[in-house]
């Protein structure tokens, strides 16, 4: 079982939630920590799989991406395994969660346009064998999330 994370460690996660970039020196400023902490805190984060890596924070309609969507897709029980690898390899497939209630999965998926957002669906992932049925809900706005991770 991994080690709990204390108030200190819940501040590192949500500062860099907020900025990826920012040096250990601010970091250790704002949490009032000295840098050998921060170094050391945020390296056992790291080595723990609590941070998974750095990342862009992308704006998709600024990257050419205009169309959004949720596509929700029931699958054959025996054959989730290999489905699922093949929609995580399809471009423009941004998140792939397997989930219980109604449906057996949910993608969020990012394109062009409707219209390619129309042939991903309807072309490929309706002819993946193993998929029953999908159904899309386009995305017509989006809301930022609160930067902070963790803390209250």
């Amino acid at each position: 079982m991994a080690e709990p994370l204390d108030d200190i460690d819940r501040g590192i996660l949500d500062e860099l939630v907020a900025d990826g970039r920012m040096s250990m020196r601010t970091l250790a400023e704002r949490l009032h920590i000295s840098r050998a902490n921060a170094y050391a805190r945020v390296e056992r984060l790291r080595a723990t799989n609590v941070i998974r890596g750095f990342r862009a924070d992308v704006d998709p309609v600024a990257a050419g991406l205009g169309t959004s969507a949720y596509v929700t897709i029931n699958l054959r029980q025996t054959e989730w395994r290999v489905v699922r690898e093949k929609l995580r390899a399809l471009p423009g497939v941004v998140h792939v969660a397997l989930v219980g209630g109604e449906f057996d999965a949910i993608l969020l998926v990012r394109m062009t346009d409707n219209a390619e957002l129309g042939r991903l669906v309807l072309n490929v992932i309706q002819d993946m064998p193993g998929v029953v049925n999908t159904r899309t809900l386009l995305v017509f706005e989006e809301a930022e999330a609160p930067a902070h991770f963790l803390s209250n």
